[in-house]
C-alpha cells in the first residue's frame, strides 16, 4: 500500500538545472504591510520572536510534477485517524490528512495520535531536496491535502511535547496558492494583551516556508478559507520528532 507502482528518475538536464538554482539562492521579494510578496529565489521574514525563511524550491514544470505524483500515489487516513476531539466531539478534519516518519513514530495533536506510515521513495527525494538546501534534517511529515479553498487548518501553534522545540519545521506547498497566517499569542481575540499585526505569506506552488525557533512558540498559524481558490493544494510539514531515545535521557 505504501509503495510506488514506479519512480520517474530525474534527467541529467532536470538534477544539474535544480542544483544550480538551490547553489544560487538570494534574497529577494518584499514585505509589505506584513505580507510577502513575489520572493523571487529566497526571503527572510522577521518579527517579534518570528523567524522565517521563505524558498522557491522547485520550478513550476517540477512542482507540477511532484503534485501529480502526490495525486496518484499517496494514500490519506480515513476512519478515526481523519478526525479529531474538540470539547469531548469526534470531528472530521476539515482536510485530508497522512503522515509518514521513521518507524515507530506517531503525532498526537487534539487527542489523536497520527502514526507514520514508511517513507517512500518520492516523499524521501522531497526530504532530501529539503535537507540539501536548508542544512536541517527531518525524520516525519504531515501531509495535509486541501481540495479547495474552503478546507482550511484554524489557529494553532506546532507545540506539541513530541516534537523537537529548538529544530525548524519545514512546509513545502504544490499546487493552489494560498495565503498562510501568522498571529503573535497575545494579540488574539477580544481579551488581546497588546496590538502586534499579524503577517501573513503567500504560499505559491514548489515553495518552501521554514519556520525556525522560537516562532512556533510565541506565534499561531492558520490556512484562512479562501473561496476564490478552487483548486487543490498539498502541504507537507517536515519536522523533526523527539525519539524515546531522547525523551528519556
Amino acid at each position: 500500500m505504501d509503495n510506488f507502482v514506479h519512480k520517474r528518475k530525474r534527467s541529467t538536464e532536470d538534477q544539474e538545472s535544480i542544483g544550480k538554482k538551490r547553489n544560487s539562492m538570494s534574497s529577494g521579494g518584499t514585505l509589505e504591510n506584513g505580507t510577502a510578496k513575489n520572493p523571487t529565489r529566497s526571503l527572510n521574514i522577521k518579527a517579534e520572536n518570528l523567524d522565517l525563511e521563505y524558498h522557491i524550491l522547485f520550478s513550476k514544470r517540477e512542482a507540477d510534477d511532484l503534485f501529480q505524483r502526490c495525486e496518484k500515489e499517496l494514500i490519506y487516513n480515513t476512519g478515526q485517524l481523519a478526525q479529531v476531539k474538540i470539547f469531548g466531539k469526534w470531528l472530521d478534519i476539515p482536510r485530508k490528512q497522512v503522515a509518514h516518519g521513521d518507524e515507530g513514530l506517531a503525532y498526537t495533536f487534539s487527542n489523536n495520535t497520527i502514526p507514520a506510515k514508511p517513507w517512500t521513495p518520492l516523499l524521501l527525494e522531497i526530504k532530501d531536496a529539503i535537507t540539501h538546501l536548508t542544512g536541517h534534517t527531518f525524520n516525519f511529515v504531515l501531509i495535509n491535502r486541501y481540495k479547495d479553498g474552503r478546507d482550511y487548518m484554524g489557529e494553532h501553534k506546532d507545540d506539541e511535547k513530541d516534537l523537537d522545540p529548538y529544530a525548524p519545521i519545514a512546509s513545502l506547498s504544490l499546487g493552489q496558492q494560498r495565503d498562510f497566517v501568522f498571529k503573535h499569542g497575545e494579540s488574539r481575540g477580544k481579551g488581546a494583551k497588546r496590538k502586534i499585526d499579524p503577517v501573513k505569506v503567500e504560499l505559491a506552488s514548489g515553495s518552501l516556508l521554514l519556520m525556525k525557533y522560537p516562532t512556533n512558540r510565541y506565534w499561531y498559524h492558520c490556512l484562512p478559507v479562501r473561496r476564490n481558490a478552487p483548486n487543490v493544494r498539498i502541504n507537507m510539514t517536515f519536522r523533526q520528532m523527539l525519539t524515546s531515545e531522547i525523551k528519556g535521557s
